[in-house]
């Protein structure tokens, strides 16, 4: 069985950084979309990725960026995946692999159309991210969408043979109850939080449930 993606997301200082990476997560997340409470500058996260060195993937998190914008990112941060949360066309995506030969992971904001639009990015996208749809924002809210979807999230994901995450109101109270669903992944961030800053018994928490769900699996 392959051990579930975790990806800690909205890291916005050094103590977050140090945080997030003293876990055994696989992907850390940085939220470049500057009209967000969670957006960090570039430049930012480069001298606190120089400093931790996280054994962890970087993720960062874009709403339909432009290719300067891009640009100036990966001039700073050494990404590993692009996210685009808005409303990326193929095209648009096509032309951000071709241009960064990195992988992207498309969000898809759960509604009715959601494997609609699934079936649209289909030998496009190298992951999906499925999250609650809430007007006025593009992720992080700490709200869940309903859990009982996401079997058919995952589904249409294996059908095109890419890793599905879940985001959205996911923490350490619950966590255990969304790895009964065998998620591929899981990607957090205010639920790991305190005070608008990362927690790490939360962090801690969230892991355990986690390898919980691992060893059941496996048997151990």
């Amino acid at each position: 069985m392959l051990e579930p993606l975790v990806k800690f997301c909205g890291n916005r200082s050094l103590r977050d950084v140090q945080k997030t990476a003293s876990s055994s997560a696989t992907h850390l997340g940085f939220i470049f979309v500057n009209s967000t409470k969670r957006y960090v500058r570039p430049e930012q996260v480069g001298k606190w990725i120089r400093r931790v060195r996280p054994q962890q993937k970087i993720v960062g998190v874009f709403v339909e960026p432009s290719m300067e914008q891009l640009d100036e990112v990966l001039a700073f941060a050494p990404l590993d995946v692009i996210q685009l949360h808005g409303k990326e066309t193929v095209s648009d995506i096509l032309k951000i692999k071709e241009s960064f030969d990195l992988p992207v992971w498309k969000v898809i904001h759960h509604q009715e159309n959601g494997l609609e639009q699934m079936d649209l990015f289909k030998g496009v996208v190298d992951g999906y991210v499925i999250d609650s749809k809430v007007a006025g924002s593009h992720g992080g809210t700490g709200v869940r969408f309903n859990w009982n979807a996401i079997g058919n999230y995952l589904e249409a994901a294996n059908a095109q043979n890419v890793s599905c995450l879940i985001a959205g109101g996911i923490n350490p109270d619950n966590i255990e109850q969304l790895m009964d669903d065998h998620p591929d992944g899981i990607d957090v961030s205010s639920g790991i939080e305190t005070d608008e800053q990362k927690d790490l018994n939360k962090i801690q928490a969230v892991m355990k449930g986690v390898e919980r769900h691992v060893a059941s699996v496996s048997g151990c």
